[in-house]
């Protein structure tokens, strides 16, 4: 949707409510800025309330119960449409996303790309659902039936603002859902291309509501709203036990949180294969993955040719604007981000570890922006907080261990348990770390980043509430749909 500008020729952005473009009701905003450059005002967007999600609910619950009556060929042919509007204009919308969020074109081209291949798994599950059919006495026939839930929330992250919302609405909408959609305010305007896509594609106007604003006020609005029948949310931690308590026991919840991943380094790996995982599991996308390599466990005999190995790939990251030639890594997406990086930094100095190389650059020719350099620390204590703490960033802390039981240990030692890679042509070592482990997704001679869209994606302890995947097939598709029985008599 076209949007008008402001006096600064900055464009105006609305919400999308009960088939509608329309301001915040009071007509508050906020503004979006490039984290390359803070000069490049993107836009303005809606400061939601909770008049805005009541209404964005009360909306799409008119529309569900025809979209729940459409037959899933009719559901699965929009997808369909809608993975080839996304292919049409990939170049197009990953230059925009690389402007918003930050990240190189290439990766962002790479996360456009994802969104139709999302749209098209999609498609095809509308036509799979399915229920089944039970032996019963008494000449009974008993079938179930799978039905839609009614209305889904959905509240994205700012990291990955389409692949991680298309993987949400998708099977939403593929199993017959109303979609309420509050996009992370750090990167709204990906929302709204997702939005615009779904409507050219042929979803009925009604179905899906955009609802832009901050966290605190309309993530907290749809967690009290009346209506929302399933939550799915991916963030961290704290907002997550939030939504988790507010919610209670009447909406169904879907949380993936935050990681503390690690990739082990076993005494028989290659050196520079190590290397070469780890630099892309750790400095990949700014660091500002969930399953971004945060923590390298060491066989002993392996440091310290490992440091020098990381080290130099690090220096060799070439930091900038995401859209520049050259240019491998981006900045991160916020102010906040680069504060807090800033902090754990100054843990590092406190428990006496070395900063080998990064921290913040030198301006040079740098933008005004949120700039830190790839980041690699050693001489890292088991216990310490940067073994233990989530960072989101693209910094990694080596550690050392002696023996398999201790670089379990370490491991495990944290709050998270979202993904961990091995570095290891040793099977039996391979599959005692796989079968111990307390992390959702195990990777072997692999980095922590990266999943396949097919296979079930989700972490244990503070990185998910497990009440259902993320990710795959069947398994996503009862969470946004609900099982009825039905007992036919003779």
């Amino acid at each position: 949707m076209g949007a008008p500008a402001d006096r600064t020729g900055a464009p105006q952005h609305l919400n999308f409510i009960a088939g509608q473009w329309r301001a915040a009701e009071g007509g508050a905003q906020f503004e979006n800025r490039n984290p390359a450059d803070l000069s490049d005002l993107i836009g303005h967007f809606p400061d939601s309330g909770a008049a805005d999600v009541a209404a964005a609910v009360a909306g799409v619950a008119e529309a569900q119960p025809a979209w729940a009556a459409a037959s899933p060929e009719a559901r699965a042919d929009m997808l369909y449409r809608a993975a080839e509007i996304i292919a049409a204009r990939t170049p197009g919308i990953a230059a925009e996303l690389t402007r918003e969020e930050g990240k190189t074109l290439a990766e962002a081209t790479n996360e456009t790309s994802r969104i139709a291949a999302n749209f098209r798994f999609y498609a095809g599950e509308a036509l799979r659902l399915k229920g089944e059919t039970y032996p019963a006495p008494g000449g009974q026939m008993v079938l179930s039936l799978r039905q839609p839930v009614g209305t889904v929330a959905v509240i994205t992250p700012w990291n990955f603002p389409l692949s991680m919302a298309a993987r949400k609405i998708a099977p939403a909408l593929a199993a017959g859902n109303a979609v309420v959609f509050k996009p992370s305010e750090v990167s709204p305007l990906m929302g709204q291309r997702l939005v615009e896509v779904l409507l050219e594609a042929g979803l009925p106007q009604g179905l899906i509501a955009l609802v832009h604003g901050k966290g605190p006020t309309v993530g907290r609005a749809i967690t009290a709203a009346e209506g929302i029948d399933a939550l799915t949310f991916t963030g961290s931690y704290a907002v997550g036990a939030q939504i988790q308590a507010a919610l209670g026991t009447d909406t169904r919840c879907q949380l993936e949180m935050g990681g503390k991943n690690a990739t082990l380094v076993l005494e028989d790996a290659d050196i520079a294969k190590a290397a070469g995982i780890i630099l892309k599991g750790a400095f990949g996308l700014s660091g500002q993955a969930c399953t971004g390599t945060s923590r390298v466990l060491v066989a002993r005999p392996l440091h310290d040719a490992l440091l020098g190995r990381l080290a130099a790939a690090a220096e060799a990251v070439v930091i900038g604007p995401g859209d520049r030639a050259g240019v491998t890594m981006g900045p991160l997406a916020t102010a906040a981000q680069l504060e807090k990086v800033g902090r754990y930094l100054d843990i590092a100095r406190d428990e006496g570890a070395e900063i080998v190389t990064g921290g913040l650059p030198d301006q040079g020719e740098l933008p005004e922006g949120h700039w830190i350099r790839p980041t690699v620390i050693a001489g890292v204590k088991r216990g310490s907080l940067l073994l233990k703490d989530e960072i989101f960033a693209p910094v990694v802390a080596l550690c050392p261990f002696d023996t398999l039981e201790e670089a379990l240990e370490i491991a495990d030692d944290t709050e998270y348990g979202l993904a961990l890679s091995v570095v290891s042509d040793h099977l039996p070592s391979v599959l005692k770390i796989a079968e111990a482990t307390r992390h959702g997704i195990v990777k072997v001679n692999a980095p922590t980043t990266g999943v396949a869209l097919n296979a079930p994606f989700g972490g244990v302890k503070h990185s998910s509430n497990q009440s259902a995947k993320e990710q795959g097939g069947a398994n996503v598709m009862e969470f946004y749909s609900s099982l009825k029985t039905v007992y036919l008599g003779a």
